[in-house]
């Protein structure tokens, strides 16, 4: 091979590798142009004080459009203006009730951004003598919220359901010790028989969030999806990873609180 065609191959070579750098230099150039969008939609999104609001009242709860308008006292409408903005900014996601397919709830996706999610928080602590996770039948979700609370936190729990199944799903309980979870060995428990007037009741369930009826309990709903209508081990360990967010998130909020305990102005009582 002759100096000429030396160079001649080591200048296509170093053109090819040249040419491979500016592509992947675009690339990157179109990722950070994405990112940036992202980010201005994401900070246009919280530029107003009532979605910060919204944010604020979903950070431990899904909630209804209605339950939503009722809590920040406005119209329909305007819900629907301030929802369809935190949407498109990739904020909240909207779910179909399980139960009634005509509902729907709204629920906070701000944990994709830590920062962002301690930020929303309303900072007020719930304070409670024991916190009771709620399914249908306390033989899945709400068995699964309970063992997960029994393992990162401190203050007491309990679960219940209000048409208890006869025994706790095998699945459930397989899932449990796959994730080393603590799991009662009691069988499925009456609503009715369990629960105190001053529990923090936590609904794992859309059909006891919309069918239960109202008590002087402080409420809150998870929209979790059941794991028993798809009937495998792995759809009971995906709903326990998507239980285990939300409790991560409920657990620094709760302090433990005997009953009837007085609260400072700062705190709220379950």
């Amino acid at each position: 091979m002759t100096t000429d065609t030396k160079s001649a191959t080591v200048s296509r070579k170093s053109g090819a590798k040249a040419g491979r750098t500016r592509r992947e230099f675009d690339a990157a150039g179109d990722s950070d142009a994405a990112r940036d969008t992202d980010l201005a939609r994401l900070f246009a999104a919280l530029g107003d004080v009532t979605r910060l609001r919204i944010l604020q009242g979903i950070c431990l709860q899904d909630l209804s459009p209605d339950a939503l308008a009722l809590r920040l006292g406005i119209s329909g409408n305007l819900l629907a203006h301030h929802l369809r903005t935190l949407q498109e900014a990739g904020l909240i996601a909207r779910l179909h009730s399980q139960h009634d397919r005509r509902r729907t709830y709204i629920q906070s996706t701000a944990g994709r951004w830590p920062w962002l999610a301690d930020l929303v928080q309303d900072g007020g602590v719930l304070r409670t003598p024991r916190v009771l996770f709620v399914c249908t039948h306390n033989s899945a979700r709400s068995v699964l919220a309970e063992a997960l609370w029994r393992q990162l936190s401190p203050v007491p729990c309990a679960s219940a359901g209000t048409r208890p199944a006869a025994r706790v799903n095998p699945r459930a309980r397989r899932a449990a010790r796959t994730l080393g979870l603590p799991m009662r060995a009691l069988g499925p428990q009456s609503l009715d028989e369990v629960m105190r007037a001053d529990d923090l009741l936590v609904s794992v369930c859309d059909a006891v969030n919309e069918e239960l009826p109202a008590a002087p309990n402080h409420r809150l709903h998870w929209s979790i999806p059941d794991p028993s209508a798809v009937d495998t081990d792995a759809a009971f360990v995906e709903a326990s990873g998507l239980l285990r967010q939300r409790v991560e998130r409920l657990v620094p909020r709760v302090a433990s609180a005997k009953p009837n305990t007085p609260t400072s102005p700062n705190e709220e009582t379950a």
